[in-house]
């Protein structure tokens, strides 16, 4: 059987970065998000950080007025970040660690340690109709917990492995090793499988072959792109580039 078509989810977080590094309203993640959609994103994702370093709450507000397509609203397990998803209603909340140090995310949730908590949170939304994925790391043990957590949806951490490439280590092909392993274990669970962080064209290109993960969230790397042959044409050569990995899938 095919594997189903690769969707691919735009973070539009990096252009309220360097909205908010001046200051104002320029430029809009709003508007970089109606262009994704139109250059054929299949969704959009944005992160209410705590301390708002870069996506703001008006923009939450905006993006669910003006977007066609789905939004994924990315959280910390925490009653202010639930009580506004529980207020907006995305489409889909995805459960993220977040620490106010750290410049991006910085590994997978706790699901273990922090089994109830995230549990609580994932019913919580459940019951308001909104989808929830838990952004976890390749791990069978963290799958594990997801699935008794009750969330429907994993978005496997690939920092680790899109780090290992850009460095040339020899660690890539086992991080990558893990990241087959936790998506067949997805698959087996009845886990829809999502994937993301740090993949550029050609980690994307290779990922998109794992027929169970079903969805990628990019972000970071394609904003970078777009400053050099804009936002429509970036999105483009990496829906070029996820195609041409499907098809070997």
């Amino acid at each position: 059987m095919a594997a189903p078509r690769l969707r691919l989810g735009v973070n539009v977080d990096h252009i309220a970065t360097v909205r908010n590094a001046r200051g104002g309203a320029l430029p809009d993640p709003a508007r970089g998000a109606l262009l994704a959609v139109e250059a054929g994103a299949d969704g959009i994702t944005a992160h209410l950080r705590e301390d708002r370093r870069h996506i703001r709450d008006e923009d939450i507000r905006r993006l669910m007025a003006l977007i066609t397509k789905p939004l994924n609203f990315e959280m910390a397990v925490t009653e202010e970040m639930v009580g506004i998803a529980l207020a907006t209603k995305p489409h889909a909340a995805c459960l993220v660690p977040e620490k106010r140090s750290e410049r991006t995310t910085e590994g997978g949730l706790d699901v273990i340690g922090g089994h109830d908590r995230v549990r609580d949170a994932t019913q919580r939304l459940k019951a308001a109709g909104i989808r929830v994925s838990l952004f976890i790391e390749p791990s069978i043990p963290a799958l594990e917990a997801a699935r008794s957590i009750g969330a429907p949806v994993v978005e496997l951490h690939t920092g680790s492995w899109c780090e290992a490439v850009t460095q040339g280590s020899y660690e890539a092909p086992r991080e990558f090793e893990r990241i087959q392993l936790a998506a067949a274990r997805a698959a087996e669970l009845g886990l829809e499988c999502h994937a993301g962080h740090g993949l550029d064209y050609e980690t994307a290109r290779i990922i998109a072959a794992l027929p169970q993960v079903v969805e990628l969230n990019i972000g970071h790397f394609l904003m970078g792109e777009a400053l050099f042959v804009g936002l429509p044409e970036a999105i483009r050569q990496m829906r070029e580039a996820m195609d041409e990995g499907r098809a070997g899938a």
